[in-house]
């Protein structure tokens, strides 16, 4: 307590500076994979990407941010085991966040996409398991977690694949491509409009003070009539864009299915925005969950309580973050899912990015931390999928898997002596 009293200032300007700094790693590593799809088909340029990323992490992280984050925090250390010494959760959190921040860094330099939720996952239990106890570990928890990574590019996969086929079968494998495009491209626009209504309303809302209530019992049922709403306004106005794209004639030595393809095109920047929203309010936790924990122990005088208000410049911090690690270094690490693992056109992207995006919106509302990188990824393979294990470059996914299991000792190796070292400057 005694330290919390007379170090709190410097311990919280130190957290909310590591804060910054690890949110500024979940800009330029996981945000440019989940902006990849887009400028790998060539839907959008890397400008337009990360303008159109800058603008929705940051309302997701903020608008949607909170439910993940309480799990991140909550979840994994057992705040009990600390009640005596709450300067240890402090120097723990500190150290979680410069150790994942600065392997974030190195990854990004190197190119390689990796899960920011297991660098902090990683880092978090390395602190916990070494400087306070194998009993500080919710080892429950974290083998939930663990599922999910397992879990997570499984379901993703599964529902690009089926979205891919779907548009295979009701567009690209019919006799008239373009004009089935123009009469199902709109549905597909309703699904990303919807999602993004539904988890802004159900879990979103609340960080700015605004209840919706129709009177109708259930939040789930209150939001359902407002978010479908909201999906066919999205559809009318891609259906206007639609309408701009005439149906050329195309030469026998280009791709037949050009005029489609410009088609989802179109359909993609729907399926970015919807894919940096749902990224924001998932991985800004991994930035801002240890930071809370932080600002909840300093703010009550050294007192760890179970639940804590999140406050809504917290989420300010990480949002602003994830936004300058995107638009500085973004750019290193966003060809790798976009070009390397298998050839995207607009219409595979989109089946992989609103799968992707599917997967984590799910995530969100239900408070589970998965990784995106391992989301976009099974997206991405599932889409490949759908044209044969040819399509997809395996050498350069074996590279991808093994930088993810480098990923949890990393994190877990610097948190351990980053922990040491804040323990004793301060302790």
């Amino acid at each position: 307590m005694e330290i919390i009293s007379q170090h709190g200032h410097i311990l919280l300007v130190m957290a909310c500076l590591f804060g910054f700094f690890m949110a500024w790693g979940v800009g330029a590593n996981d945000v440019a994979n989940a902006m990849g799809t887009s400028v790998g088909s060539r839907a959008l340029t890397v400008k337009q990407a990360i303008i159109i990323a800058m603008i929705f992490e940051f309302a997701g992280a903020y608008l949607a941010g909170g439910e993940v984050t309480s799990t991140i925090r909550k979840g994994i250390i057992d705040p009990a085991v600390m009640a005596g010494t709450p300067e240890l959760l402090v120097y723990g959190m500190m150290a979680a966040l410069l150790a994942a921040g600065t392997w974030l860094l190195v990854a990004s330099m190197m190119g390689w996409p990796v899960s920011t939720t297991h660098s902090i996952v990683g880092a978090l239990v390395g602190f916990a398991a070494v400087g306070i106890g194998v009993d500080a570990v919710s080892w429950g928890k974290v083998g939930s977690i663990v599922a999910s990574w397992v879990v997570s590019p499984i379901l993703a996969g599964t529902i690009s694949f089926g979205l891919f086929m779907s548009v295979q079968k009701l567009i690209l494998n019919t006799a008239t491509p373009f004009a089935n495009a123009k009469k199902y491209v709109p549905m597909y626009m309703f699904l990303v409009g919807f999602m993004i209504a539904m988890v802004t309303l159900l879990k979103g809302l609340k960080h700015v003070g605004i209840e919706v209530d129709l009177g109708l019992g259930s939040k789930f049922a209150n939001a359902m009539p407002i978010a479908a709403v909201i999906g066919l306004m999205v559809a009318g106005i891609g259906k206007i864009f639609l309408n701009r794209v005439k149906d050329e004639s195309i030469p026998s030595n280009r791709n037949r299915f050009g005029n489609v393809e410009k088609l989802f095109a179109v359909l993609m920047v729907f399926t970015a925005c919807a894919m940096a929203f749902a990224h924001g309010s998932n991985d800004v936790a991994n930035a801002v969950g240890p930071l809370a924990a932080v600002v909840s122990v300093i703010g009550s005088g050294g007192d760890i309580a179970a639940k804590s208000a999140l406050p809504g410049w917290v989420l300010l911090l990480g949002g602003g973050g994830i936004v300058l690690g995107l638009a500085t270094y973004g750019f290193k690490v966003m060809g790798t899912i976009g070009k390397k693992i298998t050839e995207l056109t607009p219409s595979r992207g989109f089946a992989a990015e609103l799968g992707a995006a599917t997967t984590v919106v799910l995530a969100s509302a239900t408070g589970l931390p998965i990784s995106t990188t391992h989301t976009l990824v099974g997206a991405v393979l599932g889409v490949g999928l759908a044209r044969g294990i040819g399509a997809l470059n395996l050498r350069v996914i074996s590279t991808i898997f093994m930088s993810w299991i480098i990923t949890l000792p990393a994190g877990a190796g610097l948190a351990i002596v980053f922990f040491y070292l804040f323990k004793g400057i301060f302790g």
